[in-house]
């Protein structure tokens, strides 16, 4: 190592408290106002003063004579051992010593306190053996996790997971937790009846075969059937016994980062348990095609159990890809570039690619040990070239077409039949399954073909271990081998790849990679990629690999090394967590758009303390029924015959019934719709989006402006036909006013590409002259006349019942609730104060100019045009109004009379307090809306205690 001199020493740690200072003083994740606002421009920043930390952490070591420890503050390492390398044994016992890396930081003032971060995972690092009553041997488990916090100094990192024994009396459970206190493990204690159902049933029978495309148990599919339940219901209880842990031990502030299959339904726990709980949640195996995952009995349980996690992580682009798919086509979300989005709710989803802690396997090489091994092995193997495989004995591995292909290439090349040899290791795992003893067998059984048919007395083409190396051989092994095989069916990462590449740098072998390993993605361009199940071209590959130029295969390991020791374990984890806090900070600048929740509460009081109350209520999706959302058995049909919630049927009674309360239900549905649902109430009904009203005991009436132009409808009408044709599942509807063709049904992906097609198609040809509005909803497309909305309709009706009802008393106070498209919202502002600096208790009254209308219509304002505000008026006309600035009581006011040619009395009448006034969007967490209700049943709650208080007739 470079020494630095002590001039650049104190340059390094300058700039670093300068960092620190500029960008984030105080607590390293508080951001300020001269926090950059981008999130490319914060990831950026962090990113640059996690190099300035590193390199003030080196410094700090050159200053304290060049001392290599463990990450948490081990004195010294094992130097006899492993020459300085910190393995995952020191750096577990590293928890307990008392002086920590921190300290150093602290003689200079120039570092925060750190981050606490609980990683759960299935296991924990160590495996504990029952020695007495009170008594506990614990065994480190050498595991990628560990090493990928190896050397992650800016966490204070504990662990929580099973120790992988059952302990079922109390003391032995305080005397384990004691135990593992000591390495800051925190265990969660399962019985054998839990983890043969969770881990060995749902987790290894049911998840891990899908999620690497080897599908569900088809053997005794009965059985299957009947213990898929038993078993995911001991997976949902494993995850809560966990969830409980994390809940005892979790401070404010601390980041929870949980691992892998086994713990899907934990983010969803932990969020239940604290809403504001940052949580990752991180798979360490591939992640199936939605066609796979969709196969699963649990499919839309499980994601959105994963969705309540802030920050969803995966190896590759590939598996990130796939679960947003899944999440689109099964549960129906919108799947956006940064991941996927619920009513406003964003959870991010990231490729982290895992690396592995390079430096510690360039040092292992310079042990005398590992020299040793070495010299050894190039002596047995003097003259031949090595191939190497390095595998769990697993279906997925790819053990045997690996060998298959090595026989055809030596069937093909005789003169490389005694110049080259394959060491296959092959590490035994899950020893008890049938599948497993099977694939045992087959593997022994080629290898003695191939021995048999191309060995010799002295010399065998096929050297098969069934158990695994020690460190330090297995490093020697990959600084002798000329060619790396590894030939995964299917693979989350596979670190062997990148191991094999960071003991290169003498050797510089050639790596062949299967192309459905992680891995391809990052080492894809110094690798040979092939893909396994093509025997005949994985020979071809390995001949290519053994007779490759030296300057070729030296390019080809420089592009590999670069990657293996930049993108390394420790910069995989601190980047997971760096994005994971600023997923946070970018959810509270999104939670500030969206609307409080209505305090129900207030809204009730102030409902009792009005004289005359206007409740305007949505149809769609606030009062209908509910519906089966997507993996439904006939929803469709059901949402295509729209039913009020039978819940509201009372509480809605109740409401139209009370003198002082009038009900409008304003919906872009059709008369007949309206009709069916709401004929036996008392109330006023407004179908689409307004331009048709009837009060139930009346007639209906139109509110359209004389000069709706509808010569379009024709057109259009061919084009939505044409669409809904092509397009499985879609349909559309013929208004009188309007076209809507809604795809929530259809393919997603597909739908989506149709509707675009459609909008270009539609703006340049049917409606690129005619007056007419596109609205796009999350699944349709409606086309409608210029100035049909909500909130252009909302006057004209007001208008219409002063006059029907003959008011004596102005509306003190407004209910608006729906779940409105987005160009309909504007009947929320139609409500809100004039004016910003009015204060919020300021009267609401409104005025608008008069227009001529026909005979058979209500007054109507201009075609399309917004209802003008209050403001003063020229005299002009003998059937001018003047404001009616009123106090809320509503003495001196009166309704002035309908005149032949109309004003607007609906604006008129309103004496609205700003604190009388409740707009609320159901479910929308984006919308112009004061509050927001979560969902159809907080309507049906709302509605049924405004009820509890109304008066009737």
């Amino acid at each position: 190592m470079k020494l630095k001199s002590s001039e650049e020493i104190c340059i390094s740690q300058n700039h670093l408290a300068q960092l620190q200072t500029k960008y984030m003083p105080g607590n390293r994740y508080s951001f300020n106002s001269s926090t950059p606002r981008t999130r490319l421009e914060r990831l950026l920043r962090e990113r640059e003063l996690r190099k300035f930390n590193q390199s003030f952490n080196l410094t700090n070591e050159v200053k304290d004579g060049n001392r290599e420890g463990d990450p948490f503050g081990n004195d010294s390492a094992n130097e006899g051992d492993n020459g300085g390398v910190p393995n995952e044994e020191e750096f577990l016992e590293g928890f307990t010593a008392g002086r920590t890396v921190g300290d150093a930081f602290e003689r200079q003032d120039a570092r925060p306190s750190k981050q606490r971060l609980l990683v759960v995972a299935n296991r924990l690092p160590v495996s504990a053996v029952r020695k007495g009553e009170d008594s506990w041997q614990l065994e480190i488990s050498v595991g990628g996790l560990v090493s990928a916090l190896l050397g992650v100094k800016e966490f204070e990192a504990r662990w929580i997971g099973w120790a992988g024994v059952n302990v079922p009396d109390e003391i032995g459970q305080k005397s384990l937790a004691k135990a593992l206190a000591e390495k800051r493990c925190i265990p969660v204690f399962l019985d054998e009846e839990i983890v043969h159902q969770y881990y060995n049933g749902y987790c290894n029978n049911m998840l891990w075969p899908l999620f690497h495309y080897l599908g569900l148990p088809q053997e005794d599919r009965l059985a299957t059937t009947r213990s898929f339940q038993s078993q995911f219901d001991a997976y949902k209880k494993a995850n809560q016994m966990f969830a409980d842990v994390v809940n005892e031990h979790y401070q404010n502030g601390d980041v929870v980062w949980c691992h892998d299959y086994h713990l899907m339904f934990l983010p969803k726990c932990l969020k239940e348990y604290n809403i504001e709980m940052k949580v990752g949640w991180f798979l360490h195996t591939p992640f199936p095609s939605s066609e796979i995952h969709r196969t699963l009995p649990s499919r839309s349980e499980l994601l959105r159990s994963v969705l309540a996690a802030d920050l969803v992580g995966f190896h590759t682009y590939d598996y990130a890809r796939h679960f947003v798919s899944a999440c689109t086509r099964i549960l129906g979300l919108e799947g956006t570039p940064e991941g996927v989005e619920d009513q406003g709710k964003l959870t991010r989803v990231a490729a982290f690619p895992i690396g592995i802690d390079s430096d510690r396997f360039i040092r292992a090489l310079e042990l005398p040990q590992v020299q040793n091994h070495i010299k050894e092995l190039k002596e047995r193997f003097a003259g031949r070239k090595v191939m190497l495989g390095v595998d769990r004995l697993d279906m997925i591995k790819g053990i045997p077409q690996k060998i298959l292909a090595f026989e055809k290439f030596l069937e093909e090349n005789p003169n490389w039949r005694d110049k080259v040899v394959l060491l296959q290791i092959a590490v035994p795992t899950r020893t008890d399954v049938p599948e497993y003893q099977k694939l045992t067998s087959q593997v022994h059984e080629i290898v003695g073909r191939i021995n048999g048919r191309f060995g010799t007395l002295t010399t065998v083409p096929i050297h098969h271990l069934d158990r695994s190396l020690d460190f330090h051989a297995l490093c020697a092994l990959y600084a002798v081998t000329d060619v790396a095989l590894v030939t995964s069916l299917r693979d989350g990462m596979n670190l062997v790849s990148y191991e094999f590449v960071a003991c290169q740098a003498s050797k510089k072998g050639v790596l062949i990679l299967s192309e459905f390993a992680g891995a391809a993605q990052s080492l894809g361009a110094g690798a040979i990629l092939v893909n396994p199940w093509n025997i005949t071209e994985v020979a071809a590959s390995i001949g290519y690999a053994l007779n490759m130029p030296a300057d070729e295969r030296e390019k080809r390991h420089w592009h590999n090394f670069m990657h293996v020791t930049t993108h390394t374990s420790q910069e995989w984890a601190l980047t997971f967590v760096s994005e994971l806090n600023d997923t946070i900070f970018e959810a509270q600048l999104r939670t500030r758009q969206v609307p409080p929740l209505l305090p129900t509460k207030d809204a009730i009081e102030r409902y009792l303390q009005s004289n005359n109350r206007l409740l305007i209520l949505g149809f769609n999706s606030t009062l209908t029924e509910p519906v089966d959302i997507p993996g439904r058995r006939g929803g469709q049909i059901k949402e295509m015959e729209l039913k009020l919630h039978p819940d509201l049927k009372e509480p809605l009674k109740k409401l139209c019934d009370d003198p002082k309360t009038t009900v409008i239900i304003l919906s872009g549905s059709d008369r007949g719709v309206l009709d069916d649902n709401f004929s036996e109430y008392n109330m006023w009904l407004a179908a689409e989006n307004g331009m048709f009203l009837r009060l139930t005991t009346g007639e209906w009436m139109t509110t359209m402006p004389d000069n709706l132009n509808m010569d379009w409808v024709d057109s259009v009408k061919h084009v939505f036909e044409y669409f809904t044709e092509r397009t499985p599942r879609s349909h559309f509807e013929l208004r009188e006013t309007s076209l809507v063709w809604n795809y929530k049904y259809a393919d997603i992906e597909f739908g989506r590409l149709q509707a675009r097609d459609m909008l270009q198609h539609l703006w340049t040809g049917p409606i690129s002259n005619a007056s007419v509005d596109v609205v796009q909803g999350g699944r349709s497309v409606e086309v409608r006349a210029v100035g049909v909305t909500k909130g252009a309709a909302i006057d004209r009706i007001l208008g219409e019942i002063v006059h029907n009802r003959g008011m004596k008393a102005p509306i003190d106070y407004v209910l608006c609730i729906g779940h409105f498209l987005g160009k309909d919202e504007d009947i929320y502002t139609f409500f809100e104060p004039e004016l910003p600096s009015e204060p919020a208790a300021a009267a609401r009254t409104k005025v608008v100019e008069p227009v001529k209308t026909s005979a058979t219509k209500v007054s109507t304002s201009k075609s399309g045009s917004k209802p003008s505000r209050c403001k003063k008026q020229q005299a002009s006309s003998s059937l001018e109004k003047t404001c009616n600035y009123g106090s809320g009581s509503g003495s001196g006011w009166r309704p002035t009379m309908r005149q032949k040619t109309s004003l607007h009395e609906g604006s008129s009448v309103l004496d609205l307090k700003g604190d009388n006034y409740f707009s609320c969007a159901v479910g929308r967490k984006r919308s112009k809306a004061r509050y927001l209700l979560g969902s159809l049943d907080d309507v049906v709650t709302l509605i049924k205690d405004l009820a509890e208080f109304s008066r009737p007739c």
